[in-house]
């Protein structure tokens, strides 16, 4: 990377399908920012509203990418692929950047080349009624990070953000992309960020650069009912078969976060037929001890309930 801070090209993805209705103010935001060197990848992951409408209208400001509908993750890849900056800041179609963002994600880069990622805070709000919900993660404290240990030995504690407070050094992301898969239709920055924090050491920014909208249609907000609790389950238990494929020294780590997705599943009936097989994959390919442990943790998240789980919501 350049030590001229001007000089280095920081891509801004923003990922979409069918918010046409918040993707104008979005793309405004990626192109309004102070730091000047930025491209702006626009990818439409095959939207059947007005999006594309909006996409054309912008003409040579932004680099459109137009696919078939393929989920979050193949969408993010799409975009990676289409861009060119040493730093990738990822956007949700529905959320919003702070104008001076890209500035201090580039500051935060500056501190040492080791720096993989840079996460921040977001700052939720009430689309209808402009409330603001509050900042998260919790933490207030700047600063580098490196939870790799952490993780290996299962005691991970760390808040991540959302996809719009997820920002990525490109040689970092180039290690993570190849094995990314579509493992549910939304949410794939879980993955995105348990692989960074697996990979490198990074930057925790304690200031909200991005706004995020809390609307009808968003894959996690402040629900508890069957349908989204289900998701949780099923997203918690992909994420975690998927990283004891990838990581397998993580598996402390990925056996809690296994028998939280399935002690979700308790809690609403049980587990999908469509995932049985990769539940009895996973189990298969554990100690008895293990398997044990799974479950009772999975007990004790069940018998705990949503409380459990919010730290994996949106």
């Amino acid at each position: 990377m350049s030590s001229d801070k001007s000089e280095i090209l920081v891509s801004i993805v923003i990922n979409n399908y069918n918010y046409g209705q918040f993707l104008q103010e979005a793309i405004d935001s990626a192109l309004n920012q102070t730091y000047p060197n930025i491209e702006v990848v626009v990818v439409d992951d095959g939207s059947t509203d007005n999006s594309r409408e909006i996409i054309a209208s912008y003409k040579e400001q932004i680099i459109p990418v137009l696919k078939e509908n393929g989920g979050q993750a193949s969408a993010f890849k799409a975009g990676f692929s289409a861009s060119e900056g040493d730093i990738i800041c990822f956007l949700d179609a529905d959320d919003i950047f702070s104008p001076n963002k890209v500035s201090k994600i580039v500051d935060a880069f500056g501190y040492s080349e080791d720096i993989g990622w840079c996460f921040h805070r977001v700052m939720r709000f009430d689309t209808k009624t402009g409330e603001s919900l509050g900042l998260i993660p919790n933490e207030t404290t700047s600063r580098e990070c490196d939870v790799r240990a952490a993780l290996k030995s299962g005691k991970f504690s760390f808040k991540t953000p959302p996809t719009s407070g997820l920002c990525f050094r490109r040689s970092l992301l180039q290690l993570i992309f190849p094995f990314v898969e579509v493992i549910a239709p939304v949410c794939a920055d879980q993955q995105l960020r348990f692989a960074a924090l697996a990979l490198s050491k990074g930057f925790f920014l304690a200031e909200h650069l991005a706004f995020l909208r809390i609307h009808d249609h968003n894959a996690y907000s402040f629900r508890a009912n069957k349908k989204h609790l289900q998701m949780r389950a099923r997203l918690n238990t992909l994420t975690a078969h998927w990283m004891w494929v990838n990581f397998p020294d993580l598996t402390k780590f990925t056996n809690k976060l296994f028998a939280q997705g399935v002690g979700t599943y308790w809690r609403t009936g049980g587990i999908e037929k469509e995932y049985t097989e990769v539940v009895k994959n996973y189990l298969s390919g554990v100690s008895q001890t293990e398997r044990f442990e799974i479950g009772l943790r999975a007990f004790y998240y069940y018998i705990k309930g949503e409380s459990q789980v919010k730290g994996y919501r949106r």
